[in-house]
Formats: structure tokens, sequence, C-alpha cells
């Protein structure tokens, strides 16, 4: 009798493990195939692009006049940026759902905004918490942008 309860333990866990493992393969293919290809231009204004050794990012908006961000490339990394436009109004960083992927150790599971009045935000992925190295994979230009996130 304890020996039929052992294995129908084992079997649940080894059918939970096989139903996790099916919904994650699900998700990353759904995600390869919903992603634009290079340069394409969305309909909101956003444009998917290829920068400095292989990162892939976005632009979107148009610069404010004299904006420091027409300079930038994606894949630049954060002090490359700090040190070619200066420092950002305000800061911030946040943790991605790709960081409690078990076995993960890609460069997407935390990001760090930049804010710099008047022409936008700097998004960059990459690093860990603490450790700002991480690389440009968003511009955000917004003539309207605020002091603050």
């Amino acid at each position: 009798m304890m020996i039929n309860r052992f294995a129908y333990v084992i079997a649940a866990i080894i059918v939970t493990f096989l139903l996790i493992g099916c919904q994650t393969a699900q998700m990353s293919k759904s995600t390869e195939s919903d992603a634009p290809s290079a340069k394409a231009e969305s309909p909101k204004g956003t444009q998917t692009v290829k920068g400095i050794n292989g990162w892939e990012g976005e632009i979107s908006g148009s610069p404010a006049p004299g904006s420091h961000f027409t300079r930038l490339e994606i894949g630049m990394s954060m002090r490359q940026v700090t040190d070619l436009i200066g420092r950002p109004n305000d800061m911030g960083s946040y943790v991605t759902g790709k960081a409690w992927i078990p076995f993960y150790y890609g460069s997407d599971r935390y990001r760090y905004e930049l804010l710099y009045r008047g022409q936008g935000r700097l998004i960059f992925a990459g690093g860990h918490m603490g450790d700002r190295s991480g690389h440009l994979i968003s511009i955000i230009h917004n003539a309207q942008e605020s002091d603050y996130r």
C-alpha cells in the first residue's frame, strides 16, 4: 500500500515538471515568432533596430530639437551613455519576469530607466541589482518628459 502511494507521488511530480517544461517551451516559441523583424516600423511609431555588438532594441517617437539622444546607439553601456550625454534627472530599476525563470542566465533579468527632462527615457537591460552595467535597449523620445518617474 505504501509503495502505491509513493508511486503516485513520484508520478505527480514528474507530470508537473513535464507540464512546466512544455509551458516554458511554448512561451519561448511564441515570443520568438511574435518578435518583429529588424528595422520594422510598427503602427505606434516604434522602430526595432540592431545596435552595436549585436544588441537589438527599440526607438520610439521623434527626437526633440537639440536632443542629445540622437548621439546614442542601441547596445551602448550605461556608463558610455552618461559620459556622452550627462547625468539623468531621475533613474530607477525594476525586475523583469525573466528573473523568476529557473536557470535563466540571460541579460534581461533587470531593467534600468534613466529620465532626461525634455528629451525622454532610456531603458537598459542587464547587469544585476546594484550593478549598473546594463546596455541600452530602448530610446523613448518625448519632449514633454518630466523630471520624475
